[in-house]
């Protein structure tokens, strides 16, 4: 094990003294209090064996059992006497002081776009209807080897295009305050199985907003980190193509931190994988915030409809930052919003056509391929190399009009979506606030320049509103590489807010 390796154990396991009530907590309320504790309070009661891995999987299942027939979130189960051998397993090594990691013995469902080996791994797609991968992808293998124990895949939308979690293999997932609307994607399944205490924790990948609309949608926390925190092992391309990263997904921002620590660190087969030590987010968030300056990016100065709502609900959530003593103003960016989208579409046309070309150059193959992926793949083919250079330095100009906002403001903030949760029948909104959308993902286009910029961004709640009172949020957007900070801001954002936690899912009845 590497240096970096051994210091996040311990201080992960330094960082995990969960308070005192979390065995009472489990004791008085049998498997409802398991699955209503934070992650971290769960693997500090395993390590303490006043909690077995075996009790926190039977709890787990048992709500799986009970929520996701209505709300379809976590697909390509494993058979529950395997995951009960594995968790036992898991309890025997801790009887001997054997612990795997920060993570040992909590239950998981992988998002269905990331490789695990030996479980179906299908992308929401018929042309992988039968993938069984023989390894792990490097997150994958890095939870694993954290300690934790695969339950099956969490739901995407077909190869993670769009945000609205559905595919023609398993259907829609259902968004954890109304299963009749969407649960944002890609990462939706995930989001809900979180939101729903189906697991403690959730693991993503993003690139239009993948983490973030999806946690916005469902009142939890997803975190974008710099390009390079967290590295993309297998990937074909690593010089070019770094426009998605994998990412954490948590109910709290302790939690999301966490993982993340487990997620990120350098690896030598990624060449701008970034060499800080990943121990450091499992550490503690606080930090004084009075002074510090707020960026509020809103609509792009009127560039990008949203539906009626939003902008009041997030200008509401603004308060949060006020409480800890920041000030927050209106700012903007010297990129214009429509040269920003021209530069993400030519490049997403790019990373994601190449991606599909083999899928697409089989006419059997194309055939079972939707729509929108194709129309990406075509788009692709259609590039030239002088539109890529062009692009590419709009890509340049998209960093700098952050870096330069940056020089006035600490953070910025952005909504994390254009419109609230909607209908399931609904593939995508085609008109917004009056304004015909000309794509799958043009409603999406608040969360395009976080991505062009490589900005850790993190998703945290905003509240709740539109006709139907359902959840937003808002993007909390750093420095570069600023990572620990924003999810230092979001911390105390979170303790300012008592209003998240408080908000439940009407599934789940009140606490």
């Amino acid at each position: 094990m590497d240096l970096s390796r051994r210091t996040l154990l311990a201080t992960a396991s330094a960082a995990l003294a969960a308070p005192a009530f979390a065995q009472a907590q489990t004791k008085a309320k049998g498997a409802s209090g398991i699955v209503e504790m934070s992650a971290r309070e769960m693997v500090a009661a395993i390590r303490r064996r006043d909690l077995s891995s075996r009790e926190a999987m039977s709890a787990h299942l048992a709500q799986i059992d009970r929520l996701n027939p209505r709300f379809n979130a976590i697909v390509s189960r494993v058979d529950s006497d395997v995951l009960l051998k594995q968790a036992a397993a898991m309890d025997e090594d801790a009887a001997s002081g054997r612990f795997h990691g920060p993570l040992h013995g909590l239950p998981h469902a992988v998002k269905d776009t990331a490789p695990v080996k030996g479980i179906r791994s299908t992308q929401g797609s018929p042309l992988l209807r039968d993938n069984i991968p023989a390894a792990d992808s490097l997150v994958v293998e890095r939870m694993r080897k954290a300690g934790m124990i695969f339950v099956g895949k969490s739901n995407v939308p077909e190869f993670a295009l769009g945000s609205h979690s559905f595919n023609p293999l398993f259907g829609v997932t259902g968004n954890a305050y109304d299963p009749g609307r969407s649960a944002g994607g890609s990462t939706g399944g995930g989001a809900v199985a979180l939101a729903l205490r189906m697991a403690p924790l959730a693991d993503g990948s993003d690139f239009g907003g993948s983490l973030r609309n999806p946690a916005g949608w469902n009142n939890v926390f997803g975190f974008r980190p710099s390009f390079g925190r967290v590295p993309s092992v297998p990937n074909s391309d690593m010089f070019w193509q770094n426009f998605a990263t994998s990412g954490p997904m948590a109910r709290s921002v302790e939690d999301l931190a966490l993982l993340l620590s487990v997620q990120a660190g350098q690896d030598p087969r990624s060449p701008f994988s970034l060499p800080d030590d990943p121990a450091i987010f499992a550490g503690a968030l606080d930090q004084d915030w009075k002074g510090k300056r707020i960026g509020w990016l809103g609509d792009l100065n009127g560039a990008l409809p949203m539906e009626a709502g939003i902008l009041d609900t997030c200008v509401k959530a603004l308060e949060g930052f006020r409480a800890l003593g920041m000030t927050v103003e209106a700012a903007s960016l010297s990129e214009p919003a429509a040269e920003m989208w021209r530069t993400a579409v030519t490049l997403r046309h790019w990373s994601v056509g190449s991606d599909l070309q083999a899928f697409y150059d089989d006419p059997a193959k194309r055939a079972l391929m939707k729509p929108e992926a194709i129309w990406e793949v075509e788009g692709g083919m259609k590039l030239t190399a002088p539109q890529l250079a062009v692009a590419s330095a709009g890509r340049t100009r998209i960093y700098q009009a952050f870096r330069t906002a940056f020089e006035r403001f600490d953070f910025l903030v952005l909504p994390t979506a254009q419109v609230f949760p909607f209908e399931n029948a609904t593939h995508w909104p085609k008109q917004v606030a009056g304004v015909e959308m000309d794509s799958y993902h043009r409603w999406m286009e608040v969360t395009l320049p976080p991505t062009m910029a490589g900005l850790p961004t993190l998703a945290a709640p905003a509240g709740f509103g539109g006709a139907h009172g359902l959840p937003i949020g808002l993007q909390i957007i750093g420095p570069n590489h600023a990572d620990l900070a924003v999810l230092k801001l979001g911390h105390a954002y979170e303790k300012a807010s008592p209003w998240i936690a408080a908000r439940r899912p009407p599934a789940l009845g009140k606490a």
